[in-house]
């Protein structure tokens, strides 16, 4: 679970990236999944934009795409999201203490 001021951090990070996942109306597949995956193990930090339906439809398919990719979710501002999950293996974000 992160901590507000490493969420704030994160925020501050992802500010300028460029979306790298694209969920279109066909929501979410293996395919997709397995992308997101490949994405965080080699970022960590990944942007996402999501065109699908109403919010609450939205907020259920980024939910469920950061239960399948054991990923927290750090922001979200309209269409677009920003997902986060730490990399043992080679760790290219150190996050700040809680």
């Amino acid at each position: 679970m992160l901590s507000d001021t490493q969420r704030k951090y994160l925020r501050r990070l992802g500010h300028d990236l460029d979306p790298v996942v694209l969920i279109g109306v066909s929501g979410l597949g293996p395919n997709l999944v397995a992308e997101m995956d490949g994405a965080l193990g080699h970022h960590e930090l990944v942007k996402v934009r999501a065109r699908v339906g109403d919010r609450a439809t939205r907020d259920g398919v980024l939910a469920e795409l950061a239960a399948s990719t054991r990923s927290e979710i750090v922001q979200r501002i309209g269409h677009v999201a920003l997902f986060y999950r730490a990399n043992p293996e080679k760790t290219k974000i150190l996050l700040p203490d809680a």
